[in-house]
C-alpha cells in the first residue's frame, strides 16, 4: 500500500545539482522533498573539480569554506583548454579563486546534503523514482511505497534521467564515440612516471602502449585513474571493469614497477552530447545531466549542474510562494539553455584537440591553439569560458554592467567591514548603494535587501541591483531619478511589488 504525501517541490537525484537545488528552496522556505534511489553516496571523485564562478556561487551562501576543509592539496595553477599544457590565466576576471579546487565529490554531496537537511530539505534515499503524473496544478511522484504530491518536480537525476524518460522527453544530440574507465585506486609501488602531486591537467596524462592516461593523486597510495584504448569503445557501459584492466593499463602506460594495490570503486563512461530541447515540461524541470550531457573535457559536468541550480533555485521558491513575475520561472531554460549549448560546442572541440592519437592535421592545430592560449588576450577569453566568470546573461537594460557577475569586492557598512559576497547568505537580492543614491523612503518588497556601502574598488556603477545568484539585473551611474525604472526592474525580473 502507498503512503501518501505531500511538498511544495519534490527533486529526483540527490548529487551536486539536485542537493544544491534543496538548499536553495529550503533557504527560501520552501518545503522541499529530495528522492534518491541509491542507498549512500558513493565514496568516487569523479567530477570533483570546482571552476571559480562555483566557488564564488558557493561562497555566496557560505558554503565554500567547509568544502575547502576536503579539498585535495594541489599545485596553484590555473585550468586548462583540452590537457593542453598552458595554464588558463583567471586573474583578470577580479577572482579571490583564480585556480580550480580538487574536492572529491562524495564530499561535495555530504557538505551540501548537511547543510540542505539543516535548513529543513528531506532526503529520502534507497527511494527510486517509478511514476511522474504531471498535471495543471502539480504533479504527482511514485518512488517506492510513497505517492507524493507536489507542486512542482525538479529532475536532477543525472543523463539517464528516469524523469525524463517516463515522460518520453527526446533527448537529442550525438552518440559518443570513445569508452574510458574511471576508477579510484591505490598503489602499492610506483614507477618514476608516476605523478607525485597534482599539478597541470597536461602534466598528469600520458599515452603509451595504445593506451591514454590521466593519473591524479589524491594523497599518500591513493590516486584517480581514468584511461582509454581502442579496445574499449565496444564494450557495454554496464561491463564491470576488472582489477586486471586497470593493472594491465597502469603497466603499459607507467611501467612494470608501477603495482595495483586496490581498486576502491570504478565505472565506465562516454563521451555522448545531447540537450534537451526544453528545460521545463509544465509542472516539471531538469536541471544537471538531467538536462544536458557532454565530454568530460575541461571540468565542467558539476559547475554547469550546480549552476543551474543556483540560477533556478531563487526562481522556483519565488514561484511557489507567489512572488514571482509573470514568465520569472521559464528565464531559467531561456538563461540557462545556451550556456549548456556552449559547454556541449566547446567540449566538442576539446575532444577534437584533445584526441590521443590525432592525425596530423589535429597536431598541427593543437600547435596553433597552444600558440594562440599564450597570447594574453586568448588564454583571457578561453579562462573566463571554461571558469565560467565571463558569463553573461541577456537581462534587459542600458547599463553595461547589466547580466554579469560582480566580483566579491571589499566594502565598510555602517556594521563595518565586510565583503560583497557576505551579503548573499540569506538567499536575497541586494540592492547596494555605493554613492547614496538611492531615496530612504523607497519601498522594496521581501528578499530585496537594500544596503549602504562604500568601497575602496570600483564596482562600475553607483547602486546595483544584484540577484540571489549574484548576477546585476539593474545598475545607474549617477543620483539622477530612478527611483521607476529600478522598480520597474524588480517588477519584472525579481519579484512582484507589495
Amino acid at each position: 500500500m502507498l503512503t501518501e504525501s505531500t511538498t511544495e517541490v519534490v527533486i529526483a537525484g540527490a548529487g551536486p545539482t539536485g542537493l544544491t537545488l534543496a538548499y536553495e528552496l529550503a533557504l527560501a522556505g520552501v518545503e522541499t522533498l529530495v528522492l534518491e534511489k541509491l542507498p549512500q553516496r558513493i565514496e568516487q571523485v569523479k567530477g570533483g573539480g570546482i571552476q571559480p564562478r562555483t566557488a564564488e556561487l558557493l561562497e555566496l551562501r557560505g558554503l565554500l569554506e567547509p568544502l575547502l576543509r576536503r579539498a585535495v592539496s594541489r599545485d596553484a595553477v590555473g585550468g586548462h583548454f583540452a590537457a593542453l599544457p598552458v595554464p588558463l590565466d583567471c586573474s583578470p576576471w577580479g577572482t579571490r579563486h583564480p585556480f580550480p579546487l580538487a574536492i572529491p565529490q562524495w564530499e561535495i554531496e555530504a557538505v551540501l546534503e548537511e547543510r540542505a537537511v539543516a535548513t529543513g530539505a528531506r532526503v529520502l534515499r534507497e527511494t527510486t523514482v517509478s511514476g511522474v503524473e504531471p498535471d495543471r496544478d502539480g504533479v504527482v511522484v511514485t518512488a517506492g511505497g510513497l505517492r507524493v504530491r507536489a507542486g512542482y518536480l525538479v529532475a536532477c537525476d543525472g543523463g539517464h534521467s528516469t524523469v525524463r524518460k517516463l515522460l518520453g522527453l527526446p533527448f537529442p544530440g550525438r552518440p559518443g564515440t570513445h569508452q574510458a574507465v574511471l576508477a579510484d585506486i591505490r598503489l602499492s609501488a610506483v614507477s618514476p612516471l608516476v605523478p607525485r602531486q597534482m599539478g597541470h591537467m597536461s602534466t598528469l596524462t600520458r599515452h603509451a602502449g595504445g593506451y591514454w592516461s590521466m593519473l591524479v593523486p589524491l594523497g599518500g597510495d591513493r590516486y584517480r585513474i581514468t584511461f582509454g584504448h581502442a579496445d574499449q569503445t565496444d564494450l557495454d557501459r554496464d561491463t564491470p571493469v576488472t582489477h586486471e584492466e586497470i593493472a594491465i593499463a597502469l603497466r603499459a602506460v607507467y611501467g612494470e614497477e608501477t603495482t595495483l594495490g586496490a581498486v576502491d570503486n570504478s565505472s565506465r563512461f562516454g563521451d555522448a552530447t545531447r540537450q534537451l530541447e526544453h528545460y521545463r515540461a509544465g509542472r516539471v524541470l531538469f536541471g544537471g545531466d538531467a538536462a544536458h550531457i557532454h565530454p568530460p573535457l575541461g571540468g565542467q559536468g558539476l559547475n554547469l549542474g550546480i549552476q543551474d541550480a543556483f540560477n533556478l533555485g531563487w526562481k522556483l521558491a519565488a514561484t511557489v510562494q507567489g512572488r514571482a513575475p509573470s514568465g520569472l520561472l521559464d528565464s531559467y531554460h531561456t538563461e540557462r539553455h545556451p550556456v549548456a549549448a556552449q559547454v556541449l560546442h566547446h567540449t566538442s572541440a576539446q575532444r577534437v584537440l584533445a584526441d590521443p592519437n590525432p592525425t596530423e592535421d589535429v597536431a598541427a592545430l593543437r600547435e596553433i591553439v597552444i600558440g594562440l592560449l599564450r597570447l594574453p588576450d586568448a588564454n583571457r577569453h578561453i579562462a573566463g569560458l571554461m571558469s565560467g566568470l565571463s558569463l553573461r546573461y541577456p537581462l534587459s537594460g542600458d547599463h553595461p554592467l547589466t547580466g554579469q557577475r560582480v566580483p566579491d569586492a571589499d566594502l565598510v557598512t555602517e556594521a563595518g567591514a565586510t565583503r560583497l559576497s557576505a551579503l548573499f547568505g540569506s538567499g536575497h537580492a541586494v540592492l547596494l548603494d555605493l554613492a547614496g543614491t538611492v531615496p530612504a523612503d523607497l519601498r522594496l518588497p521581501p528578499r530585496v535587501d537594500l544596503v549602504r556601502a562604500t568601497s575602496p574598488a570600483d564596482l562600475g556603477a553607483a547602486a546595483l541591483l544584484i540577484r540571489p545568484d549574484g548576477y546585476v539585473s539593474w545598475a545607474t551611474d549617477g543620483s539622477a531619478d530612478h527611483g521607476d525604472t529600478l522598480l520597474a526592474t524588480i517588477a519584472g525580473d525579481l519579484a512582484t511589488m507589495p
